[in-house]
């Protein structure tokens, strides 16, 4: 059974999405609501899956200081997590350990891995809501005859990275991730496979493209991620294409 680490971020105003503001017509409070629906929908289908939750958050003082309250980041990601998924006891709570995403996420999957005897770890950012209970299934089935499987998304970017047995993590979550950790699995002699492409949301042209699968999605009648596709729908975010294709509130 894969372990899904989400590395998450509590909700708060700046710290997270904080490109979306500036490229979307999204307020800054409206960012952080569309993250911790993404985030939401991301814990519903790990539970829906076969795979185990896992949530690695940040203590307090590893956050920037204008980002620091009285609340508990974890205390906040507990509270998503009772409003999001149905068996809270199932859930599992670590705090990161790393200067950075990179160091983070190859410290909770090298510790998974050998200390815990994990069959296989996979780590996700909870910032792509089509990552479904089918694509998490899909995932785990190539983990079997693979150990190493890769979750594309444009520029080059991930949304979702299994392993079997850890490579060298380090700074494999920069720059163009999908090639770096791919070759990092090279070099360690491992199997690559690869899920089919799926958005994932840092910036407006992120989410222009997330919209306009989501509204496809609900014309076809298929399954969407409820907490982003109500946001989506609640703040009337459309994909109109006069002068070429544009992100607008209706």
């Amino acid at each position: 059974m894969t372990v899904i680490a989400v590395l998450a971020l509590p909700p708060r105003d700046g710290l997270v999405l904080p490109d979306l503001p500036e490229t979307s017509p999204l307020s800054s409070t409206a960012a952080t609501d569309l993250y911790a629906a993404m985030l939401a929908d991301t814990f519903r289908a790990v539970e829906r899956s076969g795979a185990d939750l896992l949530i690695n958050y940040p203590e307090a003082e590893q956050l920037p200081e204008t980002h620091r309250t009285d609340t508990d980041p974890v205390a906040e990601l507990r509270a998503l997590v009772t409003d999001s998924v149905d068996d809270t006891d199932a859930v599992r709570f670590e705090p990161q350990v790393g200067s950075s995403f990179s160091a983070r996420a190859g410290n909770t999957v090298t510790h998974l891995l050998r200390e815990e005897d994990a069959a296989s770890v996979a780590i996700v950012r909870g910032t792509a809501p089509l990552l479904s209970r089918t694509l998490i299934d899909e995932a785990a089935m190539k983990l079997r005859t693979n150990e190493a499987v890769l979750g594309a998304t444009t520029e080059g970017r991930t949304y979702y990275a299994g392993f079997t047995e850890p490579i060298d993590f380090s700074e494999a979550f920069t720059g163009i991730e999908l090639q770096r950790l791919a070759d990092r699995a090279a070099d360690a002699d491992l199997e690559t496979e690869f899920l089919p492409p799926s958005p994932i949301v840092e910036t407006g042209d992120d989410l222009r493209t997330l919209v306009a699968q989501l509204r496809a999605r609900v014309t076809a009648e298929r399954v969407v991620p409820e907490r982003t596709a109500t946001f989506v729908h609640d703040h009337g975010l459309v994909v109109i294409d006069d002068d070429g294709p544009e992100l607008v509130m209706k």
